[in-house]
């Protein structure tokens, strides 16, 4: 097949975070595989025009913001007539390609904006998109879509679109899934993790202030913070931490390396993921893969990653006493720990990009 796929961010954009090693994974795959794969997606700062990756291009046009006109005109000049499938990977916005496509075209969306619009843009912005977004929804909502998660799929039903004309296949880890857990070696005082972007919507204070919450009954425990903190959110966070009465054991980061983040993941006791709202939770399972449960909230995506009081714990009021007091009892019960860590671990081994790709691939070629 020769595939268009149409999306904002690719791998290397400095903004990309699941969905696109997710995306990578998979057109890694359909290029191996003899399919011929090219993204169109925005420009930044540094990024070539267009390259090669793992088998497949990528053509990169205007910016965030210009990158959907772009595309359009691109592909007009370019790209009509040539392609077997179209992809239109709604991540924020879709480009539309349903009004000037003529080959066959799908829709692919890891997870809508809604409330998140709230949390990553300001005012008049962020109020004009979780208006629209219901609307343009609906005008692709005849579309055949593919998705990651159960709750996703909700979403889309939610803006019209037909249970029947939703495909969801599983994310793929690209981890390895520890050996033996036994092998694992845990820091010495219970380490809570928070890993990622600092951003809004990812409500990293949440974890800051339902570690001091904990940090009452668990005295010796620790916080980690790895991500990119250079955002007004990150700068945000980092303020309160140097405020905290509890900043002796809060460690800050940065952004760190691919083997950074695993030995973080291997060595902390549990993960805590705050997001307001997730496509399906890959880090939950990046963690999971290396011997660590999680704690997170309940909402879209994370309530997909997470089978509670089996590989997890999902807090039943979002908020950080709530957190603190999930960490808490997972803490201070060894058999309980022990168990969600075994179990989250046997999970993640399921999650692999070949069986992603599987059940991909035959979803497109229906």
């Amino acid at each position: 097949m020769r595939i268009v796929w149409f999306t904002w961010k690719d791998r290397k954009n400095p903004a990309a975070g699941g969905a696109e090693t997710v995306d990578d994974g998979l057109a890694t795959r359909l290029a191996r595989d003899g399919h011929e794969v090219l993204f169109v997606t925005a420009g930044f700062p540094g990024g070539a025009h267009e390259e090669a990756v793992n088998g497949y291009r990528i053509v990169r046009l205007g910016n965030r913001f210009s990158v959907y006109w772009s595309a359009y005109r691109y592909y007009k000049k370019n790209l009509q007539g040539k392609a077997d499938l179209v992809i239109d990977e709604i991540n924020t916005i879709p480009f539309f390609c349903k009004l000037y496509v003529k080959e066959k075209n799908i829709v692919f969306c890891h997870q809508l904006c809604r409330q998140i619009w709230f949390y990553q843009m300001a005012f008049p912005i962020n109020l004009i998109g979780y208006l629209l977004e219901p609307l343009y929804l609906r005008l692709l909502s005849k579309q055949t879509a593919l998705t990651v998660s159960e709750s996703t799929k909700k979403d889309l039903q939610r803006y019209g679109f037909k249970a029947d004309s939703i495909h969801v296949f599983n994310n793929g880890l690209e981890l390895e899934p520890s050996k033996d857990l036994k092998t694992i070696s845990k820091f010495p005082a219970p380490t809570v993790l928070c890993l990622g972007t600092l951003r809004s919507m990812k409500r990293a204070l949440h974890v800051v202030h339902g570690f001091e919450i904990a940090k009452e009954k668990i005295t010796n425990m620790q916080l980690i913070i790895a991500g990119e903190g250079n955002t007004s959110y990150g700068k945000k966070v980092l303020n309160h931490i140097q405020r905290s009465t509890c900043r002796e054991s809060i460690q800050y980061l940065g952004k760190v390396s691919f083997e950074k983040k695993i030995e973080l993941m291997q060595r902390s006791h549990v993960i805590c993921v705050t997001s307001v709202k997730e496509g399906w939770g890959l880090i939950v399972i990046e963690a999971n893969s290396q011997g660590t449960p999680a704690v997170v909230y309940d909402v879209d995506g994370l309530r997909d990653s997470v089978r509670d009081g089996v590989t997890g714990l999902i807090c039943g009021k979002n908020t950080p006493q709530d957190l603190s007091e999930k960490v808490v009892s997972l803490l201070h019960n060894d058999n309980l720990y022990g168990s969600l860590r075994n179990q989250a671990w046997e999970n993640s081994k399921r999650m692999t990009f070949e069986n992603s790709y599987r059940q991909f691939i035959s979803m497109i070629r229906g």
